[in-house]
């Protein structure tokens, strides 16, 4: 199956959450094959679970990364592509007075390079990014 969307870190984390949203997690069951993530997003996945004290929580998420993410998305790297784009946008919304987190672009860029719609519930902070596709699977009120 082709790839078509690229999951930003709040779409992942949702489902080992307290309380996960079920559109999320519908929509990971109908498209899982179809997803990939951004290597940013794999960093981000990482340390946080890291950060964590050994203890139980900590040893579900480390399985979770290893046996759900690791096994099913394709980890795609912030290539010359991507950082030209990024480097492109971050100059433009610099200028206008509108820069982006540093991470927040390097993941759009993955998106871009590749084709892929970005998929996230902060859709706020994607949409500043020209010629990218976003979604917010959940319904939930996106995050501000």
């Amino acid at each position: 199956m082709t790839l078509r969307y690229l999951l930003d870190t709040s779409i992942v984390s949702d489902p080992v959450s307290r309380k996960p949203d079920a559109a999320i997690v519908q929509r990971l069951d109908e498209h899982g094959p179809e997803c990939a993530i951004a290597a940013p997003v794999w960093h981000e996945l990482t340390y946080g679970c890291r950060r964590l004290p050994k203890g139980k929580r900590r040893a579900a998420l480390e399985s979770y990364l290893r046996d759900v993410i690791r096994a099913a998305f394709p980890v795609l790297p912030y290539d010359e592509a991507a950082a030209r784009w990024h480097g492109e946008e971050r100059a433009r919304l610099e200028a206008l007075g509108r820069p982006a987190p540093f991470v927040d672009g390097q993941i759009a860029a993955i998106a871009h390079a590749n084709g892929l719609i970005l998929v996230t519930t902060n859709t706020k902070d994607f949409a500043r990014f020209k010629e990218l596709t976003v979604e917010n699977w959940s319904k939930r009120r996106a995050r501000r």
